[in-house]
């Protein structure tokens, strides 16, 4: 298994974690809205290491504070981060880790938007 299959699998685990949670709390759908995006186009994105560091900093830096996450929650975001780390510096000027509209473009947003 390579190690952007491991990301994925990590991202789903992830996603499917976060959405058995009680409280949806809109950080919440917004982590999971950004997981179930990278979940969909790591696999022809051009930089995907750019792309999961990129996803690991938007959780860090929504979810500080408003979420809580389990260990296996944390652990799995700590794997996304090492991942992520392969970017170097290429992954840390790449846009606003806070803004969840970097990681949709707008193909996507009219294919996966909200009713």
């Amino acid at each position: 298994m390579t190690n952007q299959e491991i990301a994925k699998e990590n991202i789903h685990t992830l996603y499917n974690s976060l959405m058995a949670h009680p409280d949806k709390s809109n950080a919440l759908l917004d982590i999971t809205d950004v997981l179930s995006q990278v979940y969909l186009t790591l696999e022809t994105a051009k930089n995907p290491e750019v792309l999961v560091n990129r996803l690991a900093n938007y959780i860090y830096s929504v979810g500080f504070g408003k979420i809580h996450l389990n260990k296996s929650e944390e652990q799995l975001l700590i794997d996304l981060g090492a991942y992520g780390q392969r970017a170097g510096w290429n992954g840390v000027y790449r846009g606003d880790c806070t803004s969840k509209a970097e990681f949709f473009n707008y193909s996507d947003a009219r294919k996966y938007a909200r009713v």
